[in-house]
C-alpha cells in the first residue's frame, strides 16, 4: 500500500512540477494563456455535446427501427 501511495504522490508531484514548467516557460502572457485554455475547454465541450447528440439520435433510431412492428 505504501509503494502505491508514494507512486500516486509522485505522479502528482511531477504533474504539478510539469504544468508550472510549462506555464512559467510559455511565450504568452497569462491572460493570453487563460484565453487559449477557455477557448480549447469550449472547442472540446462542443465536440463532446455534439458527439453526444449524434449519438443520441443514431441510438433513438434504432430503437424506433426495433420497436417497429414487422410486417
Amino acid at each position: 500500500m505504501r509503494r502505491v501511495l508514494g507512486l500516486l504522490l509522485g505522479a502528482i508531484t511531477g504533474g504539478l512540477l510539469g504544468a508550472a514548467a510549462v506555464l512559467l516557460l510559455t511565450p504568452v502572457s497569462g491572460s493570453e494563456m487563460r484565453d487559449q485554455i477557455d477557448s480549447r475547454i469550449r472547442n472540446l465541450q462542443k465536440e463532446i455535446n455534439d458527439a453526444k447528440n449524434q449519438k443520441r439520435a443514431e441510438l433513438e433510431s434504432q430503437l424506433q427501427a426495433l420497436r417497429a412492428p414487422k410486417a
